[in-house]
């Protein structure tokens, strides 16, 4: 691509191609999501406008497209990732959230409905540990109002995000800053219906493949402190069992890798029931489901 403005539509179909040489699956999306950006519109307006014809795109343009050719996440490169119905802002310092994380969503909002219609007037509790960008507790939020929502992430960097997401999009949720493989908010303890974890999970030594995790979303976002890569995972869970009340529920994302044995680690601690996991949208296990035992 050259210096300059260029025609959108040749522009972005150029941007296309340089992305999959450079071996970037999402090519063709990610250079009208560049596009987007750098025109401060959103993608069916790119879109409508390379069907149409005309228009034109800054000299910025080239330069992100290269930036994500070097493997830079899109997200890095806009500033924003869309999760369910929401906008988040991420960047350097912060995992950027991932659509597979949508099925513990699904899952925690039908059981704050089952919880909300057997006990009328309740309010539902919801502790989202490791939250990092914020994306499951302001989805939570944003699509279940009437739930009290909380959320607890460790590093500093990926707390400001959340903070920053949360107060941008004037959702009503308490996030702090702490480590999820401890005893927290205590003054819930035992009275949570909902917890819902998306915690560091792949194993130590397994080095991701794809260079926008490996190089860019932060270690302690990744790796679960152990060889099978359960050792945060199951920390964090013990946590959440001081949380919940009896027959409450926990929500773990996990590996593809750890669908089943992440499930059998926790019915042998004999602190859960009703243990069950579940798939993502791909068809893959991604999330496992227990109970608070009573």
């Amino acid at each position: 691509m050259t210096d300059g403005a260029t025609d959108l539509r040749d522009g972005i179909r150029a941007g296309a191609a340089r992305l999959r040489e450079a071996g970037v699956a999402s090519a063709d999306v990610d250079a009208v999501e560049l596009a987007a950006h750098v025109l401060g519109v959103e993608a069916p307006e790119v879109r409508r406008l390379m069907v149409l014809g005309g228009g034109t795109l800054p000299s910025t343009y080239a330069a992100l497209v290269d930036d994500r050719a070097r493997r830079v996440p899109l997200q890095h490169l806009t500033g924003r990732a869309h999760f369910r119905r929401l906008t988040l802002s991420v960047g350097p310092g912060v995992f950027v959230p991932r659509p597979e994380t949508e099925v513990l969503v699904d899952l925690a909002l039908a059981e704050i409905d089952r919880v909300a219609a057997e006990h009328g007037d309740l309010t539902v509790r919801v502790v989202d540990l490791c939250s990092g960008s914020g994306a499951i507790a302001l989805s939570v939020k944003d699509e279940r109002p009437d739930a009290e929502v909380r959320g607890l992430e460790l590093s500093p960097d990926a707390y400001a995000w959340a903070v920053a997401n949360r107060d941008r999009l004037g959702l009503d949720v308490d996030l702090r800053q702490g480590d999820a493989t401890q005893p927290c908010f205590k003054d819930w303890r035992g009275s949570v219906d909902v917890v819902t974890v998306n915690p560091p999970y792949i194993p130590v030594g397994a080095v991701p493949l794809d260079p926008e995790v490996r190089d860019h979303d932060p270690d302690i976002a990744l790796y679960g402190g152990s060889e099978d890569g359960l050792a945060i995972p199951l920390a964090v869970v013990r946590a959440a069992a001081g949380l919940l009340r009896p027959g409450g529920l926990v929500l773990v994302e996990h590996a593809d890798s750890q669908g089943e044995s992440l499930p059998a680690r926790l019915q042998r601690t004999g602190e859960w029931t009703e243990v069950a996991d579940h798939e993502d949208l791909a068809g893959r296990p991604r999330v496992t489901a227990a109970r608070r035992a009573g």
